[in-house]
């Protein structure tokens, strides 16, 4: 990254000659220091305004970290000096954090990457590309301060991340506070800011961005490796040399390092590690800080685009809009092309066509595996839980269930974007949306088959045919969310209000996301039970429960559909 970052020094006059930026002026015409005056005077008020903004913002967020935070973790300090015992917590603390630290660091510097794809670092406003930047002025003194402040919220919150594990080793491990702070900071701090520079690496260089977008599936199946680890790791199976390994395997490791030095869990070579990071650190932002004034005018003008795009996608709650704009100008790489034989029946049509799509998007099916293997770590937690954390870990296992629904239901929702590209069809648009549901629901219940043969050979028993049971109810509340039509975004100005303000906000949520919430609603009791208890009865109630919640919202579905075209 270093070598892509520092080479924009000497390939900044190709960069400037293909913008046609720096063959327009010379030194004797620089204007930096008038234009960037100039500009001062005129955005004056509106400085002062957004100063305003920015100050209430940090005070809210301020109080929100002292109401949940400070005061809590207070409050638990006082019972520790009063008697309360919580070094109960220490030993599954301190098993979590070897491979816990190397996920973090892992997803952390995946998320800057990822990020860099499409926005990056340096994304200066849209008046300022358009305007500032066609000036004869020098592309470091207006691009660099963006750096900066992305660089000063990623170290806040890596300050935040911070006193959090000093409060969690304080109170588990009983380490003195100032030592925990400052060994947690070495990482918490230096890996945020690391994947700031690597974001400015994808930003400045189209071939690190492409080694990004290469590279993404793999380190995405590390992380979950590292998390999977992490959870074994607590429940008692521990591999020594594996953890050691992955603590010295590169950075993501080293602040794994430094969080076990001040504990009684320290592994020789904490010291070096906190040393080597600091090094990395402040080599990769140096890097990063040279690159920011080379980046091409080109990219920073396509990115303040895209950004401005999808900020107004969301201002306008065009989630899905925004979430398009995002992974169109972050881009997949060359695009997968797979030949499928024309069926010869022709209810095999739109199969085929949806086959088509995943196929040439296997991305959607990545992420669907993804969600699967979370929504089955989930409900092993909600299997040995009680009362309401087994409530809500059955929520979130059903939640991950349908995020890996949505991924292969996305045809249905191109079919539903424009209700035209349905015209070759012989079906009535209702008819149609139907059988967009073969596909997905084949390869659901699949999955679904193999995580219950998975979970059966653990020892699951019957909790394990929930699984399968789970699949026709989310297919159709998938379904369902797919033919909601235009946007309602009246909704969000009803004049209804409740006790906590205005209800437009529950009200849109409820339409925007009306089959999902029906579907976790109503499945949320009876597969809670069927997971506590794991008897065949409750299994098939819930079974039982799942199917008729399925022919109800399949039902909703036609009735949606047909509006559509009405």
């Amino acid at each position: 990254m270093s070598d892509d970052l520092t080479s924009g020094a000497a390939g900044a006059a190709n960069a400037d000659e293909a913008d046609g930026h720096a063959a327009a002026w010379s030194a004797e015409d620089d204007w930096t220091d008038e234009s960037l005056r100039l500009l001062r005077d005129l955005r004056a008020p509106h400085r002062r305004k957004r100063a305003g903004q920015v100050a209430y913002v940090l005070y809210c967020v301020l109080l929100l970290l002292v109401v949940w935070g400070a005061l809590p973790s207070l409050g638990l300090f006082l019972q520790a000096s009063m008697g309360a015992d919580y070094t109960g917590y220490g030993s599954g603390l301190l098993a979590a954090l070897p491979s816990g630290a190397c996920a973090l660091g892992v997803g952390c510097l995946l998320l800057g990457a990822r990020d860099a794809l499409w926005r990056g670092p340096v994304v200066p406003p849209r008046e300022s590309v358009d305007w500032l930047l066609a000036q004869p002025v020098r592309v470091g003194r207006v691009l660099r301060p963006w750096l900066w402040i992305t660089s000063s919220v990623s170290a806040a919150a890596g300050v935040l991340a911070a006193a959090i594990g000093m409060v969690a080793l304080g109170l588990t491990c009983r380490v003195g506070l100032p030592a925990a702070f400052g060994w947690c900071l070495v990482g918490a701090a230096g890996l945020p800011l690391l994947a700031v520079a690597l974001g400015m690496g994808v930003e400045h260089s189209p071939r690190v961005a492409a080694w990004t977008r290469r590279l993404t599936p793999y380190a995405t199946g590390l992380f979950l490796a590292l998390v999977a680890q992490c959870g074994l790791a607590v429940a008692g199976h521990r591999v020594g040399w594996l953890e050691r390994a992955e603590l010295w395997s590169g950075p993501w490791g080293w602040a794994g390092l430094a969080a076990l030095s001040p504990t009684r869990a320290a592994v020789p070579g904490g010291p070096v590690a906190a040393g080597l990071l600091l090094v990395v650190v402040a080599a990769a932002v140096t890097a990063a800080h040279r690159a920011a004034g080379t980046l091409p005018l080109a990219t920073v003008r396509q990115r303040s685009r895209t950004a401005t795009g999808v900020m107004t996608a969301l201002l306008t709650v065009e989630l899905r809009t925004a979430r398009q704009v995002a992974s169109g100008a972050a881009g997949g790489g060359r695009p997968a092309r797979f030949r499928l034989p024309a069926p010869r029946r022709a209810w095999l049509a739109v199969p085929w066509r949806d086959a088509l799509a995943l196929l040439r998007t296997p991305g959607r099916l990545g992420r669907a595996v993804v969600h699967a293997a979370l929504a089955t770590l989930a409900a092993v937690v909600a299997a040995g839980a009680h009362g309401g954390t087994a409530v809500g870990a059955t929520v979130v296992a059903l939640a991950f269930a349908y995020g890996a629904v949505a991924q292969v239901l996305e045809p249905a929702r191109l079919e539903t974007d424009d209700t035209r590209r349905g015209s070759w069809s012989p079906y009535p648009y209702r008819s149609l949306m139907l059988r967009h549901a073969i596909l997905p629901g084949a390869l659901a219940l699949l999955g679904a088959c193999g995580v219950c043969g998975v979970t059966l050979w653990l020892g699951a028993g019957a909790r394990a045919f929930l699984a399968p049971a789970a699949v026709p109810p989310l297919i159709a509340a998938g379904l369902v969310n797919a033919c909601r039509g235009a946007n309602r975004q009246h909704l969000l100005l009803s004049p209804a209000q409740s006790p906590t303000g205005s209800m437009g906000p529950l009200l849109f949520l409820l339409w925007y996301a009306a089959g999902s919430l029906t579907a976790l609603v109503a499945m949320a009791l009876p597969f809670t039970l069927a997971l506590r208890h794991g008897t065949a009865g409750s299994v098939v109630t819930a079974a039982v429960m799942a199917a008729v919640l399925a022919a109800a919202l399949l039902r909703w579905t036609t009735d949606r559909a047909r509006s559509l075209t009405a």
